[in-house]
């Protein structure tokens, strides 16, 4: 019964969210040229080289549908669920070290390649599934996975259970993989802030 009324839930949230999506004008990341790649997604591409090899022919979104939405839901459910918070210095005595958490633990990174890995499995291609990179309200730097759909720019994020728009985070974004080469990091053009600091 209680798993019934937690389907009837997310279901019922999933509606009023993609309703939203579809009204917000800010529902989509607004990207900027080129940028640096992060020291640790280079070094996973040089460790897992067809990480950074996967290139998509069209930049058009996937498509969000109700069985999508609920697919992303369980994903992000799950790993978030399955993964015990551990820093890459208290696993591999280093700072920073992107990996799979094969171990069962892991860092934001972590759960962000575990996420796009089962969403790619079920068939979202690469090119709607971004790592980006994020400021925290508190300064400290996190990674999450951005998924791009028709309805906008969604965040799976390990610090927060509900999947939400991009825009409906406290977050300040800073770049992101290009949707067209993996191994590619563009810039994120975060203009809420002057947005709202523009308002009368």
């Amino acid at each position: 019964m209680k798993t019934l009324i937690n389907g009837i839930v997310l279901t019922a949230l999933g509606t009023a969210l993609m309703a939203t999506a579809a009204q917000a004008g800010s529902a989509a990341m607004v990207t900027g040229g080129r940028t640096t790649q992060p020291v640790g997604h280079y070094e996973l591409c040089q460790q897992y080289p067809s990480e950074c090899r996967q290139k998509t022919a069209s930049r058009a979104p996937v498509e969000l549908t109700r069985p999508l939405w609920a697919q992303i839901i369980a994903v992000n459910n799950k790993v978030n669920s399955e993964v015990a918070p551990r820093t890459d210095l208290e696993m591999w005595g280093v700072e920073e070290r992107w990996s799979y958490p094969v171990t069962g633990e892991g860092d934001c990174e972590d759960y962000v390649l575990e996420k796009r890995r089962l969403l790619m499995d079920i068939g979202v291609p690469a090119g709607s599934l971004l790592i980006t990179v994020v400021r925290q309200t508190n300064g400290d730097g996190h990674a999450i996975l951005t998924v791009r759909t028709d309805r906008g720019d969604f965040v799976l994020d390990n610090l927060e259970p509900l999947v939400k728009l991009w825009s409906e985070t406290d977050y300040t974004y800073l770049k992101r993989q290009s949707e067209t080469n993996a191994g590619v990091w563009i810039q994120i053009q975060d203009g809420r802030a002057d947005a709202v600091a523009s308002v009368p």
